[in-house]
């Protein structure tokens, strides 16, 4: 397996491939290790039934297509499997290997790490001892990892590592929807006038995208206004300053509600801290469109189950009662909802109304796991606490979405539960820079907390 030009060697732990079965695709000319000890780690998720257990199914078959085609190969250092075969845009090779398929026998530094400190009995150890017998042959080896331990364990050892970067965003929290520019007093005199303005006056603002105009006059003349799919920039609609019990309180939340209202916005994406309202803004819209304008037959509420995936059937009781400790902060928000903030309802009052609600069909909760697979018409769809999903999931359920039908993400990137996922490479963050300026798309950054004021003080200080 001698070293050939500037080829490099990237050696996938199982969290990679775990995360995208494409991920043996995304290496153009270069070669790619799996250690042996990653196809026993696969082989123990096979069975799943969740997005783990699928991303396993399809590698393994990856391997044996390429197995049948190139019998003898995968395991020989000098030969390997040509990924071609897989993907015209790969002509690297694929190899599948042990520590002592590659071990020369030769003495090193490492060696002496692996006997005294990393023990075998470890994966993690193995596949990383399979890394470092493929550089001192010299190889331009690069350790790929989701698993932070692992790359400081790698890091140590003198392997350079990475973390597979396909599906992350630079600058995930550059995009909020939102901008905010000074303007002569006569444009914002327009805009009053004509209820409009051209939209190519500013031609960075994205279609579904909003933005302030402050005179340059007198900064107290101000008028919010959002791009249309026409390019025209138009005010805000009046139903937006109060929605079923809800009042908006800042200018993010009135943008989040006129898109959560507009029902040609079939995808809005809302991210933002604890307490910004984005579980409360768009629980008041589905009510809205759902319950009184009846645009919408029901209300579908879901929520990642962390460890995501995970099956449901140990708790007792039906789905219902089974989901219910998962979605207490979705009943937590429809209790004030249909209390009214001002009546302040007795809890079984409200409660009883939530009930109601399930009872009749119009609020149905769903695991994850099972959207799967399913074709969702003529519902309001909101997915609560998406930084919690890989892309691939991601897409997965928008896909699920009816021509009828309205979805909202939301979450906050800065709190993720996955331990293979972070702020720039979770589903929502990606969903967001890669939908940006679409006709059916908006997205809004929540920034205030309005929950209470001891609320914002431990999102700002703590």
């Amino acid at each position: 397996m001698g070293q050939t030009g500037k080829v490099k060697t990237f050696v996938l732990d199982t969290n990679v491939l775990l995360h995208s079965s494409a991920s043996i695709e995304c290496f153009k000319d270069n070669d790619v290790v799996i250690p042996m000890a990653v196809i026993e780690e696969l082989d123990k998720f096979k069975k799943n039934s969740d997005e783990l257990g699928r991303n396993a199914r399809r590698v393994i078959r990856y391997l044996d297509r390429l197995r049948e085609e190139f019998p003898g190969c995968a395991g020989d250092p000098e030969r390997g499997l040509p990924l071609h075969a897989i993907s015209a845009n790969t002509t690297g090779r694929l190899f599948v290997l042990s520590a002592g398929a590659v071990d020369n026998g030769t003495p090193n530094e490492a060696d002496k790490v692996f006997d005294n400190d990393l023990l075998l009995d470890s994966p993690d150890n193995r596949i990383l001892r399979v890394a470092c017998f493929l550089r001192n042959l010299g190889r331009q080896v690069i350790f790929i990892s989701k698993d932070i331990n692992l790359r400081l364990k790698a890091d140590a050892l003198g392997l350079p590592v990475m973390d597979f970067e396909r599906q992350k965003v630079k600058d995930y929290d550059r995009y909020t929807g939102f901008a905010e520019y000074t303007v002569p007093g006569q444009l914002l005199d327009e805009a009053y006038q004509k209820h409009e303005l051209p939209g190519k006056k500013f031609p960075e603002v994205m279609t579904n995208g909003f933005v302030r105009l402050t005179s340059a006059a007198d900064e107290r003349k101000r008028i919010l206004l959002r791009k249309r799919n026409t390019g025209i920039l138009t005010p805000l609609a009046n139903r937006v300053e109060k929605v079923w019990n809800l009042v908006p309180r800042n200018k993010e939340q009135r943008m989040a509600l006129d898109l959560l209202l507009d029902p040609e916005v079939k995808l809005v994406t809302l991210v933002g801290g604890a307490g910004t309202g984005k579980t409360l803004l768009a629980l008041a819209a589905a009510l809205q469109l759902t319950m009184h304008d009846e645009l919408y037959e029901k209300i579908l509420v879901s929520r990642p189950i962390i460890p995501l995936g995970n099956d449901i059937g140990f708790l007792p009781g039906s789905k219902e009662s089974k989901l219910s400790s998962w979605m207490q902060p979705i009943f937590d928000n429809l209790e004030f909802l249909l209390g009214g903030e001002s009546e302040r309802k007795p809890k079984s009052s409200s409660r009883f109304s939530t009930e109601s609600l399930m009872n009749s069909r119009k609020l149905e909760l769903e695991a994850l796991t099972y959207i799967r697979g399913r074709s969702i018409p003529r519902q309001f769809i909101i997915i609560d606490e998406a930084q919690n999903l890989t892309p691939h999931e991601v897409k997965t359920i928008i896909s699920r979405c009816g021509d009828d039908s309205k979805m909202v993400l939301t979450g906050d990137p800065a709190q993720i539960d996955n331990p293979y996922l972070d702020a720039s490479g979770n589903g929502l963050s990606y969903s967001v820079d890669r939908l940006k300026g679409e006709s059916v798309y908006g997205h809004v950054t929540l920034r205030k907390s309005e929950r209470s004021d001891l609320a914002a003080l431990a999102a700002k200080k703590l």
